[in-house]
């Protein structure tokens, strides 16, 4: 259901352009804003105006608010080439595939980890927002690899404490372009949004603390396999590292990763798997680790780098 809003122009606005005025009063973007008074739905004093008009303090504003958006539900659908690690009354532990969101978006129409469980009839806790329940951690639609999601409502609080609390051994296998020096460490760098607003995130100060260990396996002439643990979980945390160390994923475009290595290893994503996941069982307390092979298209393509040695 549409919002109408009737309010004055506060004289903090006067001079304002009556898009960048709207942005303000309701938190809007400016395009959104602009879509608004293209639209009709924002009268100044009883008339249409232009998205470029100035305001003046006083002026009478009637604006129609679009009803927020709903989040969208989980299709509950069997998804092709997620198996299942283990499972028991309070936890499922799956090797997620590649082109698999861990749940509904805004934007996202494909499959989701969630909708392959409940596909497959697997029950999942009923905690948190009903678009991710039992959802207790995420990884990037293209980051393939291991997963826990929490069966029971005992389940999804004691894991959600547990990768709060930092208690969760994450460890991820990266085929980076290049060569780090040192061969190991971490990187301690906080995480924000990139300022351009393109949907990437940077090393921003004032930014998420973001901390990353690396270790490298094997280096290669064209690039090096390294194991990472993750101390922290920002959203394409290990992605936006590599890449402010200018040894991007191999295949991340998004991030700077050459385009020419990418075609010749043949990947089309960040060559990025979530290895190995461990952590204390939320009933039993005993210590649980899984690991997960590699899929066909990374494991292909390591093998193509290594014969390049």
């Amino acid at each position: 259901m549409a919002d109408r809003r009737s309010l004055p122009v506060p004289d903090g606005l006067e001079g304002e352009r009556l898009d960048a005025a709207l942005s303000r009063l309701f938190g809007l973007s400016r395009t959104r804003a602009a879509e608004l008074i293209v639209a009709g739905d924002v009268l100044v004093d009883g008339s249409p105006a232009a998205k470029s008009d100035r305001v003046h303090g006083g002026a009478w504003l009637d604006v129609t608010l679009p009803p927020p958006p709903t989040a969208p539900m989980p299709v509950a659908e069997p998804v092709p080439g997620m198996q299942i690690v283990y499972e028991d009354d309070d936890i499922v532990v799956v090797n997620k595939p590649v082109g698999v969101a861990a749940h509904p978006t805004t934007g996202w129409t494909g499959p989701t980890v969630i909708g392959g469980l409940l596909g497959a009839g697997h029950r999942v806790a009923t905690s948190g927002a009903a678009e991710r329940q039992g959802i207790v951690h995420r990884l990037d639609a293209n980051t393939t690899g291991a997963m826990v999601v929490a069966k029971s409502e005992h389940a999804y609080s004691r894991l959600k404490r547990a990768f709060k609390e930092r208690t969760v051994d994450k460890r991820y296998h990266a085929l980076v372009q290049g060569h780090l020096d040192p061969l190991r460490g971490t990187v301690d760098a906080p995480i924000d949004r990139h300022p351009v607003g393109d949907g990437r995130w940077a090393v921003v100060a004032g930014g998420k603390e973001s901390v990353t260990h690396y270790d490298t396996l094997e280096a290669f002439r064209a690039a090096s396999l390294l194991d990472i643990k993750l101390e922290t979980g920002r959203t394409h945390q290990i992605r936006v590292h590599m890449s402010a160390l200018r040894h991007p994923c191999v295949g991340d475009m998004l991030y700077g990763a050459d385009p020419t290595l990418a075609a010749r290893l043949g990947v089309s994503r960040q060559w990025l798997h979530a290895v190995s996941l461990a952590f204390e069982h939320p009933t039993t307390g005993e210590w649980m680790s899984f690991t997960t092979d590699y899929p066909d298209d990374l494991a292909l393509a390591l093998e193509l780098v290594a014969a390049d040695y």
